[in-house]
């Protein structure tokens, strides 16, 4: 998680470079080829049944394909930081998906956690505006305050449309493994995000200038792609075959934390006074969300 956070607010600094849909066929694509030799069914797994092959397809379009294009696009019109303080609502959205989905049962603790969350993310909808680099020279830089209000808020809402397809992720990743290795699932849903993604971006490929690159962001792009598609997908399947999803979820602390750091000290943001009253309401929804139930027996 704090890998993934920390890709989440560079790719800030990759998204002004390249287009979005180019940026993700080249993670996909690269991720693909450091992985090629984990395709291969290992001996003794058994042969994916047909539920197996629509959760692998489910996994790889909402983690990989929906949350890259959200996530790319919403921290490219926000910033680093507000997306990590709604990314801080992640929790609290599996457990939500865990009721609706998995049928497990949702105290009021986790309740009170999602109320926390959602009044983290109206506060920092209602902060001050940041513009984004994009925005911050040449025409865009003369946006009226009203369109560069409106530019954040949709911005906020496609990182909330990526916390979504996260939690769906967290909560189908946790049945694939039980029929899958981490490895295994981690090729599979590289491979379908690769697939899905090709048309468009060989369509921006096509109109876009390679030399014009500096070797510094090819270097920050290699790391993108090895981060997103690799290290982080193999860690985290190989934590939920061993963790139940509910305890997994206190560890996505750490992506808007390092997501947030690198707006600050990378990217030169500044947290406001009240995103930083935003980012601790949707902390505390973490901890109500995740914090183990002493009273309530374990299970899964």
């Amino acid at each position: 998680m704090t890998l993934v956070g920390s890709y989440v607010g560079l790719s800030k600094s990759l998204v002004a470079v390249f287009p979005v849909f180019l940026l993700a066929w080249l993670r996909f694509g690269m991720g693909g080829l450091a992985m090629l030799h984990w395709l291969r069914k290992p001996p003794g797994e058994p042969a994916m049944t047909a539920q197996t092959r629509r959760l692998v397809f489910l996994e790889s379009f909402l983690g990989n394909f929906l949350f890259s294009i959200c996530m790319l696009y919403g921290v490219s019109l926000t910033s680093a930081v507000a997306a990590g303080v709604i990314m801080a609502s992640i929790p609290a959205c599996v457990a939500l998906m865990s009721w609706a989905f998995l049928r497990e049962r949702i105290s009021a603790r986790v309740w009170a956690a999602v109320a926390f969350a959602v009044l983290g993310i109206a506060l920092v909808s209602l902060s001050k505006t940041e513009l984004p680099p994009r925005y911050s020279i040449g025409p865009g830089a003369d946006l009226p305050s009203e369109s560069r209000s409106f530019l954040a808020l949709w911005g906020n809402l496609l990182v909330m449309a990526a916390v979504l397809c996260e939690a769906a992720y967290a909560v189908i990743g946790k049945k694939l493994t039980g029929t899958l290795g981490p490895k295994r699932i981690t090729s599979l849903i590289n491979l379908w995000g690769f697939a899905l993604v090709t048309p468009l971006g060989l369509w921006q490929a096509s109109r876009f200038d390679f030399s014009s690159v500096p070797p510094a962001t090819w270097l920050l792009l290699v790391f993108y792609a090895l981060a997103a598609s690799v290290w982080t997908v193999w860690l985290w399947m190989t934590g939920l075959k061993t963790v139940p999803a509910a305890q997994a979820g206190v560890f996505t602390v750490m992506l808007p934390i390092s997501a947030a750091a690198v707006g600050v000290l990378w990217l030169g943001e500044r947290m406001a006074p009240l995103q930083m009253l935003a980012f601790a309401l949707a902390l505390v929804g973490v901890l109500l969300a995740t914090l183990p139930d002493k009273t309530a027996p374990s299970h899964m």
